[in-house]
């Protein structure tokens, strides 16, 4: 049987006796409906899993036994980070979804001029904590012990002059780069524009940020897609797929 795995937000090492916090608790005892003696695993983002055993369970909280640490190596050697221009409901839950299950270590979400999404500083915030829960989920998924860091929305000239990576790479289906001709990088940056694309202007400016073109083949893929697609490619020829 598969044993569930969940986000702990509090330290883990060291420790014999936890008590699960509220959310991990509810969804073990009233959505699985787990008993004691039923075994499950932990990750706080520290890079380890923790095995867990419940020792006590009730209606308002459950403690459990640690009973091992596994030291599991499965972040990629290459680091990506992605700028990713704000999208619509569930394309951006998508985006930030896949890119954390395909081993992205960060994403800037950004506002770009075709970009159609206007967010207040509050929704900013509620923005930002609710693409962190998404990616939360998609480490428990797929079984990544690092969080990836999701920035808070910020305007594309501001990322692009904060962007420091060895190689920084700009999505363009009519422009094409061979990455075979770069040197193996151990991080890239990669510039993933909206449903209507990047302006010529904004292409030009992050060129002048040393952003070189990089085409995806013949196909325009919806901006959800890119950073699936883009990062597959990245840890193929420089990451942990290969």
């Amino acid at each position: 049987m598969r044993v569930p795995r969940f986000f702990e937000d509090q330290p883990l090492t060291g420790l014999q006796q936890l008590t699960l916090s509220d959310n991990v608790a509810q969804h073990a005892g009233k959505v699985l409906r787990m008993r004691v003696g039923d075994r499950l695993r932990l990750f706080n983002g520290d890079g380890c899993d923790y095995l867990a055993e419940i020792t006590q369970l009730d209606k308002r909280q459950i403690q459990v036994q640690l009973l091992e640490t596994e030291q599991t190596v499965r972040e990629s050697p290459l680091q990506i980070e992605i700028g990713q221009a704000l999208s619509r409901g569930e394309r951006m839950d998508y985006a930030v979804q896949k890119a954390t299950e395909m081993g992205c270590h960060r994403i800037a979400p950004l506002f770009t001029e075709r970009c159609e999404v206007r967010l207040s500083s509050e929704r900013q915030d509620k923005r930002q904590r609710h693409w962190q829960q998404v990616a939360t989920s998609a480490c428990e998924q797929s079984l990544r012990n690092c969080l990836p860091e999701i920035l808070l929305p910020q305007t594309l000239e501001d990322w692009l002059n904060s962007c420091k990576a060895d190689l920084k790479l700009v999505l363009h289906p009519h422009q094409a780069a061979a990455l075979s001709g770069y040197q193996p990088p151990r991080s890239v940056a990669l510039l993933i524009g909206p449903e209507g694309g990047l302006t010529d202007d904004e292409v030009t400016l992050a060129k002048t940020k040393g952003f070189h073109p990089l085409s995806l083949g013949p196909r325009v893929m919806r901006t959800e897609t890119a950073p699936v697609a883009a990062c597959a490619v990245l840890h193929y020829l420089w990451g942990d797929l290969n």
